[in-house]
């Protein structure tokens, strides 16, 4: 196992283990941060801004890990060559998108409002940072030179998809955060299990 390995792995223990350590801490009290912007919020998810913010969450939000899905089935057909990658990429999606399903009964944490489902991770945050981190290690093995584009628009997007849940008063903001460290630690475990990181140049693994 190279060195630069060792140190993704190393990250990832960190960050899963952070977010662990996270949804303990929250799991029966919000953090004083939380309480504030939900204070602060109280009522907006019924204004305009609160209707814009719904529009918002209904884009980032779970839909976007099934449309990556059939994006990587379809690009696995159109280039047999990228076949085993999409395959290897399918599988850290899926990795990442079950923490807020496997997680959420673990911390039973309550939602800000009155709101069907458990609050911590962030189920729609969750989906858009596995969406982007997926798509952060597609581009890195088959289009290198976009990963900064496309790191810059995951990051925006996943800002906008907490931010808007934050908004509408369905999640505490640690509940994005601790979607983002789950994500994250998972996501660079399950893709230097599958020997996706480091990309190296760019060819796919059967290139």
């Amino acid at each position: 196992m190279s060195v630069r390995l060792q140190r993704w792995l190393v990250v990832g223990v960190v960050f899963s283990a952070a977010f662990v350590l996270l949804g303990l801490s929250v799991a029966r009290q919000p953090l004083a941060l939380d309480v504030a912007v939900s204070n602060a919020l109280h009522g907006v998810y019924a204004e305009p801004l609160g209707r814009v913010a719904q529009a918002g969450s209904d884009v980032l939000g779970p839909v976007l890990p099934y449309v990556l899905g059939v994006a990587l089935l379809a690009l696995a057909l159109r280039r047999r060559e990228h076949f085993g990658l999409c395959v290897r990429l399918a599988v850290v999606l899926l990795l990442c998108r079950l923490t807020s399903l496997v997680f959420k009964p673990v911390f039973l944490r309550e939602r800000p409002r009155d709101y069907p489902d458990l609050s911590y991770p962030s189920g729609h945050v969750v989906s858009v940072a596995s969406t982007g981190f997926v798509l952060l290690l597609l581009c890195a093995w088959v289009w290198p030179r976009l990963v900064r584009r496309v790191a810059a628009a995951v990051a925006v997007a996943v800002v906008l998809s907490a931010a808007c849940r934050v908004v509408l008063g369905v999640h505490w903001v640690t509940d994005t955060i601790g979607a983002v460290l789950a994500v994250t630690g998972v996501g660079l475990l399950s893709a230097c299990a599958l020997r996706l990181l480091p990309p190296g140049d760019g060819r796919s693994l059967d290139g």
